[in-house]
This record gives structure tokens, C-alpha cells and sequence, in this order.
């Protein structure tokens, strides 16, 4: 993950997953808002488990690319069979995309049992929220003990993605008790959206070489590219740059989010919203104080 393309291809594939989620929350709310239940996965009409499949296939490259094709170099161990410094974050990283893939393996377990016994469905639902549960905390934990630089540049944009992830993790955990809330599971979504939208935003930022702020500079850390910044004051101020830059996209993504709604309730919603101005109630309710008891 420690390149432009190991942050982009994933990036990528967070922001599709969310945006498929995003789109079957509200279209199942909006076709069905007394009996909605939010799913912690969607089927598809021909190939049922086709998300799943999804995460396996993204999760089983990204392990790939971090053990045997990228910077590990075809050799994640040293010779005494040990794992080496400087191949430490690859196996981080691919324990990451190794809990998803746990996840997505027996979700689909899961469910080919419920079809076998259709009265274990809410336990089978709780269960498979459990291992996704695991696999954000794992997330979780695994960047906030990361080994790659916490003080630095990099570590700025790290600190950033763990509140995100944070936000993933306990909506998910909330979901388990309240799987009925809308509000829960687009939460969910939208945070996971902005997982994939940052990682890609990191990919550019870290590693294209226009994009470093100044009085930083790219360096080469045993195979792993760094930025470093010469100056506690340019330090301050690229920090302060991710920060706002953070916001930026924060804003961007809601009200792209809010648009993809608004766009989806008008398809598949019948709402029948009226609108009627403050000014015109208050002079409703005067001309009723005024008519004779």
C-alpha cells in the first residue's frame, strides 16, 4: 500500500462497495420505509452473492500485491523465516484485506445456512455484522499501531482516516442493535464512501511529486517512499494543509451524497411533501386568535 497505485486500487474499491451500498439502502427504504432493515450485503438477481465475490477477488489481490508483488518483492520473509523491518507494513496491510476476506467467506456461509433453516435469519444477520465489525476494528487498530511514521506528514493523514474508520466501526456496531435505522446504515455507508475517497486523495498526495508541500520533500525509506518535511515550520504547515484539505472533502463528498439521495427518492420514492412558509402560518394562527370564542 505504500505507493500511489497501492492507495488508489483500494481507494478505489472501498468507494464502489460503499457506493453500491448507498444505492440499496435508499432505494430499499424508499420502496419499503415501514418494513426497511438494513443488510450488511446486497444481492444481486443473477449472481446472488456477486458483492462477496467482490471483496474476496479485491481483498485476495491487495494480500498479493503486498506480500508477493509489490515492495515485499516476491520475498515478505528473511531467510531465518523472520519478518523483516522494513516489510513490517505490508503485513499489516494484508492482514487488513485478510479479515475482510474472512468476512466476505462466511457471509456467504452464513447464508447458505439460512436458507437451510430460515429461523436462524436474525442470528445469521447479527453474526455476519460481528465479523464485519472485526474486520473495521482490525482496520482500526492496525493504522492507529501503525509502524510507517505517525509524527510526519504521512502520519497527519493516517491520524485523519482513523476518525473515519472510527465512524465506520461503531455505526456497524450500532447496526447490529438497530438494524431498522435508515439513518444507521447510510451513516455506515457514507463513512466507508469517505474511507475509499480518502485513501485515494492519500495515493496522489503522498507519492506525486507536484503535490508535496513545500519545504517537504519524497525520500526513500529501505523501498518505501516518505515524505519529509526539513522544518518544524513547513511540518506545521503541511499538517495544516491536510487538515483543511480533509474538510474540503468532507463537504464535497456530503453533498455529493445528499445529491445521490435527493436523485434516488425522486426514482424510486412517492413523496408527497408539502411545503408552506413560516410567514404563512404565523398569519393563519393571528387570523385564529382573532375569530370569537
Amino acid at each position: 500500500m505504500g505507493s500511489l497505485v497501492g492507495h488508489v486500487l483500494p481507494g478505489l474499491a472501498f468507494f464502489l462497495h460503499a457506493l453500491w451500498h448507498l444505492f440499496n439502502q435508499i432505494k430499499l427504504h424508499s420502496l419499503n420505509p415501514n418494513t426497511y432493515i438494513s443488510s450488511p450485503w446486497f444481492p444481486t438477481s443473477k449472481i446472488r452473492y456477486m458483492e462477496l465475490f467482490y471483496i474476496m477477488i479485491g481483498t485476495s489481490i491487495s494480500i498479493s500485491m503486498e506480500l508477493f508483488i509489490g515492495p515485499a518483492k516476491h520475498h515478505p520473509l528473511d531467510t531465518d523465516g523472520t519478518i523483516p523491518s522494513n516489510h513490517l507494513r505490508n503485513f499489516e496491510h494484508a492482514l487488513i484485506s485478510m479479515t475482510f476476506f474472512t468476512y466476505a467467506t462466511f457471509a456467504i456461509i452464513l447464508d447458505r445456512i439460512r436458507s437451510i433453516s430460515p429461523k436462524l435469519a436474525d442470528q445469521q444477520h447479527g453474526l455476519t455484522q460481528l465479523i464485519g465489525v472485526i474486520g473495521l476494528a482490525q482496520e482500526f487498530i492496525l493504522f492507529h499501531l501503525h509502524s510507517a511514521d505517525h509524527m510526519g506528514l504521512e502520519g497527519q493523514y493516517h491520524w485523519l482516516l482513523q476518525l473515519v474508520i472510527f465512524v465506520s466501526l461503531s455505526t456497524t456496531i450500532v447496526g447490529i442493535g438497530l438494524p431498522k435505522s435508515f439513518l444507521v446504515g447510510f451513516v455506515r455507508s457514507f463513512s466507508i464512501l469517505f474511507q475509499g475517497v480518502w485513501f485515494v486523495v492519500m495515493g496522489y498526495m503522498l507519492y506525486t511529486p507536484q503535490f508535496i508541500p513545500k519545504g517537504c520533500s519524497i525520500n526513500d525509506d529501505d523501498g518505501h517512499k516518505e515524505v519529509i518535511c526539513h522544518t518544524e515550520e513547513a511540518l506545521y504547515r503541511a499538517k495544516s494543509l491536510v487538515n483543511i484539505e480533509f474538510s474540503w472533502y468532507l463537504v464535497l463528498v456530503t453533498i455529493l451524497c445528499m445529491l445521490f439521495y435527493l436523485i434516488l427518492i425522486r426514482v424510486y420514492g412517492k413523496m408527497d411533501v408539502q411545503y408552506s412558509s413560516l410567514m404563512k402560518e404565523e398569519e393563519e394562527d393571528e387570523v385564529e386568535s382573532r375569530k370569537p370564542v
